[in-house]
C-alpha cells in the first residue's frame, strides 16, 4: 500500500508538490521521488511485498513509462509466470512491477486481469500523458484536481485541499488518460452489475455453501500470503469471526483486535472466541467518556467521510488502528463486506427481490466512499494495510448469483455464511445477530453526541472543495419506505439535515449531557 502524488505540467511546483506528499505520510513508511521538468511523482511507500526491491516510482526498462502504485495485486505471480511467457524480464518479485509490465503487454485492458485492490497512475514521459485507474469496488483511493494548468493526483482529498481548487474523484472501476490541461477522460472498464450475470442462479443450499466455502478460502489465503504478522480486526461478530477462523488456520503468526467499552458486547464475544482458538488477543478498552471533541475532530481529518454514521464509526476504529500501528502490525484482515453481499440490511428483506436487487448494487457501488473508505483511510492514516476477503471479485460473483431466500431465511439474516461454516463457528457466534460495529462497541451513543458538530469540523479541514457533508443515506432509505428512486432524489434535493434535525441534535446532545449530573444531585445512581 503506498500514497500517490503527482503533478504534471509545466514548471511544475516542487513546494506544493512536496506538501502534498509530505500530508500522505501516515501512509507509508518511506517517501520515493522521481522529479523531472513537467513531471513531479512520488509515493509513500509502505513496504510489504518484495521489500527492498520495489521501489516506486517504478520505471520501466527503457525508462519511459513509470508507475506510482498504491494497492496489492494478489494474482501477481501468476501474471508474473504469463508475462515471462511472453518475454517480458521482470527485476523483482513484487506486483509493482507486474502492474506496469503488464499494462506495457496489455494496454489499459491490463487492468480487468487484476485480482485485488489498486490505484494507480502511469506517465508516458515521452508524450506527458498520464493513465489514471481504480481497483471496481474503490478499495484504494484515488482524486486529482487542477490548479495553474497544471493536473494534480493524489490518494487522499487532503493533499489537494492547499491548492484551493475543486477536488474530483477517479471513480471506481474507471480509468482515462489525461495531460496537464485536459481530462482525464475516465470510462468504466468493468460494470458491477456483470457481477453474475449471464451465469445460473446458485439455490441449491449445500452448493451454494460449497462455493461459498471454497470462494473464501481462497480469499483468505491470498490475502495472508505474506511473512509477516497478519492481524484480524474481531469484533465479535459473525463476519470477522469467520475471518479469524480462516486466517488461523492458513498463517501461522495471528493476532485478533477488538475495540469497546469495557462491559459491551463485542469485548464479551471477542475474548470468548480468541480464548477458545488459542489466539493472541488485544483488546482495546475506551470508556464513553473519554471520547471527547478531539477525538471527533481527528477522525473527522483522518477519514474525509461525508456522512455522519460513517463519521461515528471511524471515530471508534482510530484507537483500534492506532494500537495494530503500536504493535508494529502492517497487515490487518476485516470482515467488511458481508453485510453488503449476504443480506445483512434490514430493508433487502422489506422491499421486494427486484427492489433488492437494486439496493444490493446500490450498496455495493457506493462501499467506496462509505465503509471501504473508512477502512483504508483509518488503516493507512496508521501505516497499516486493510484487506477484505469477502469483497474478492469471486465472492462478489458468487454472491450475485444467490436468490435472497439464501441469505434470508427463518428471519435470520446472512443465513448462507452460518450454514457453509456451521461446522467451524461456535453456536454463540452463530446465532448472534448482526449489529453495527460502533453500537455493539458500546460507544455509539457517546459518539453521536458530537454530531452537531460533525459539518462544522469538516469543513474545517476544506474538504468541501470536494463533496458537501450529507445525511446518512440509510435514514433517507428508510423514510422513504426503502424505494431507491425516491431516496436518491430525496437525497439530491436536500442532502444535509435540517435546521429541525440538528435542534434536535442538540437538544439530545444536552439531555445526555445534563442526566448524569441530575442523578447524582437526587441520588438516584445510588438507589440503583
Amino acid at each position: 500500500m503506498s500514497g500517490i502524488a503527482v503533478v504534471l505540467g509545466t514548471g511544475a511546483d516542487r513546494t506544493s508538490f512536496h506538501r502534498m506528499l509530505a500530508t500522505l505520510a501516515p501512509r507509508g513508511d518511506l517517501a520515493e521521488t522521481r522529479l523531472q521538468a513537467d513531471l513531479l511523482a512520488g509515493v509513500q511507500r509502505l513496504r510489504i511485498v518484495d521489500r527492498e526491491r520495489a521501489r516506486q516510482p517504478w520505471l520501466s526498462a527503457d525508462g519511459r513509462w513509470l508507475l506510482c502504485y498504491d494497492g496489492e495485486v494478489y494474482n501477481h505471480r501468476q501474471l508474473a509466470a504469463e508475462l515471462s511467457g511472453l518475454g517480458h524480464r521482470l527485476r523483482s518479485e513484487s506486483d509493482t512491477e507486474v502492474v506496469l509490465e503488464a499494462f506495457l503487454a496489455w494496454g489499459p485492458a491490463a487492468v480487468r486481469r487484476l485480482r485485488g485492490d489498486f490505484a494507480l497512475v502511469i506517465a508516458d514521459t515521452v508524450s506527458g500523458r498520464v493513465y489514471l485507474a481504480r481497483d471496481p469496488l474503490g478499495v484504494k483511493p484515488l482524486y486529482w484536481a487542477r490548479h495553474l494548468r497544471r493536473l494534480h493526483v493524489a490518494s487522499e482529498v487532503k493533499a489537494l485541499v492547499p491548492l484551493g481548487a475543486t477536488i474530483h474523484e477517479v471513480p471506481p472501476g474507471q480509468h482515462g488518460w489525461a495531460d496537464a490541461g485536459r481530462g482525464p477522460d475516465l470510462v468504466p472498464y468493468l460494470d458491477l452489475a456483470m457481477f453474475g450475470a449471464g451465469r445460473p442462479a446458485v439455490s441449491n443450499p449445500a452448493e451454494a455453501a460449497r462455493l461459498l466455502r471454497e470462494a473464501l478460502w481462497d480469499s483468505v489465503q491470498a490475502r495472508v500470503a505474506t511473512d509477516l504478522t497478519v492481524g484480524v480486526t474481531l469484533s465479535g461478530g459473525l463476519d470477522s469471526a469467520l475471518i479469524l477462523l480462516l486466517a488461523r488456520q492458513l498463517h501461522p503468526d495471528c493476532v485478533a483486535f477488538t475495540v469497546g467499552a469495557p462491559d459491551s458486547e463485542d469485548l464479551v464475544y471477542a475474548r470468548r472466541l480468541a480464548t477458545d482458538l488459542g489466539v493472541h488477543h488485544e483488546v482495546i478498552e475506551v470508556h464513553p467518556g473519554d471520547v471527547g471533541r478531539d477525538d471527533v475532530r481527528e477522525a473527522i481529518r483522518i477519514s474525509e467521510l461525508t456522512e455522519y454514521g460513517d463519521i461515528i464509526n471511524a471515530v471508534v476504529s482510530v484507537p483500534l488502528f492506532r494500537r495494530i500501528r503500536d504493535l508494529g502490525v502492517r497487515v490487518v484482515l476485516t470482515g467488511d463486506g458481508a453485510d453488503e453481499l449476504f443480506g445483512g440490511y434490514p430493508a433487502y428483506h422489506q422491499v421486494n427481490p427486484d427492489a433488492a436487487n437494486r439496493l444490493f448494487l446500490h450498496r455495493i457501488r457506493n462501499l467506496g466512499r462509505t465503509e471501504l473508505q473508512r477502512v483504508d483511510r483509518v488503516g493507512l492514516g496508521h501505516g497499516v494495510e486493510p484487506r477484505m476477503p469477502f469483497l474478492d471479485p469471486a465472492v462478489l460473483d458468487l454472491a450475485a448469483r444467490m436468490p435472497r431466500t439464501l441469505k434470508i431465511r427463518h428471519g435470520q439474516e446472512k443465513w448462507i455464511l452460518r450454514y457453509a461454516f456451521a461446522d467451524l463457528l461456535p453456536g454463540y457466534l452463530r446465532d448472534r445477530p448482526g449489529r453495527p460495529m460502533s453500537s455493539s462497541s458500546g460507544l455509539h451513543e457517546r459518539v453521536r453526541l458530537h454530531r452537531p458538530s460533525f459539518a462544522r469540523h469538516y469543513r474545517s479541514c476544506g474538504y468541501e472543495l470536494w463533496e458537501p457533508m450529507c445525511r446518512d443515506f440509510d435514514t433517507v432509505l428508510t423514510r422513504c419506505g426503502h424505494d431507491l428512486d425516491r431516496a436518491l432524489a430525496e437525497d439530491r434535493a436536500g442532502p444535509d439535515y435540517t435546521m429541525f434535525e440538528r435542534a434536535r441534535d442538540l437538544a439530545e446532545a444536552a439531555r445526555w449531557s445534563v442526566a448524569p449530573v441530575v442523578r447524582r444531585l437526587t441520588g438516584s445512581d445510588r438507589r440503583a
